[in-house]
């Protein structure tokens, strides 16, 4: 009878031992499931966007929304060009993977259309007599063509700086698909 006694024993204190190590797991992997679920709702937020990014976005709505205003005196593809790159911005904004890749295209045109500029310009049968004058409000500018040649081909190598550097990729959702809708 000793004997079965000690046997109920060392199973009542192992039994005790099997809860007390359970108890324990189960408050471990609680915590460390908590720890994961933080991280994963850290990785989850959305990065802010970066100030070139955000200066970048103002450029764009300011110009097309000065080119829409002034959608009389301008070309209807103008006014297409305006419209896309308005939608551009609000799926920049939409942190859509299709509009990086917009963005990035969208920059290298314009850089690429910004250095012909000025082998378009002087073309012979292109070629207009006299400075460029720009009338602002009360301020007439006149200024010379390799000075507005310089501007837009940095403004172009900024936006291209901007496209591609690694903070702006970084704030769009890589795992959004390519549709700018959803």
């Amino acid at each position: 009878m000793d004997n079965q006694t000690n046997n109920n024993n060392k199973s009542l204190v192992d039994t005790a031992q099997d809860t007390q190590s359970d108890t324990v797991s189960a408050s471990e992997t609680t915590a460390t499931e908590s720890a994961k679920s933080t991280k994963s709702t850290k990785s989850t937020k959305p990065s802010p966007f970066p100030k070139r990014l955000i200066i970048l976005m103002l450029v764009y709505i300011l110009t097309s929304v000065s080119g829409l205003i002034s959608i009389g005196t301008l070309a209807e593809q103008s006014a297409l060009f305006c419209v896309l790159t308005l939608m551009m911005v609000v799926a920049i904004l939409g942190r859509q993977k299709a509009a990086l890749y917009l963005l990035r295209a969208y920059a290298v045109v314009q850089l690429a259309l910004f250095s012909f500029l000025p082998i378009i310009m002087y073309d012979p049968d292109n070629l207009v007599a006299g400075p460029t004058t720009f009338e602002i409000g009360q301020y007439h500018l006149i200024m010379s063509d390799w000075i507005i040649f310089t501007v837009l081909i940095a403004l172009g190598v900024w936006q291209v700086w901007v496209g591609f550097s690694g903070k702006v990729a970084s704030c769009f959702n890589r795992k959004v698909n390519m549709n700018i809708i959803s």
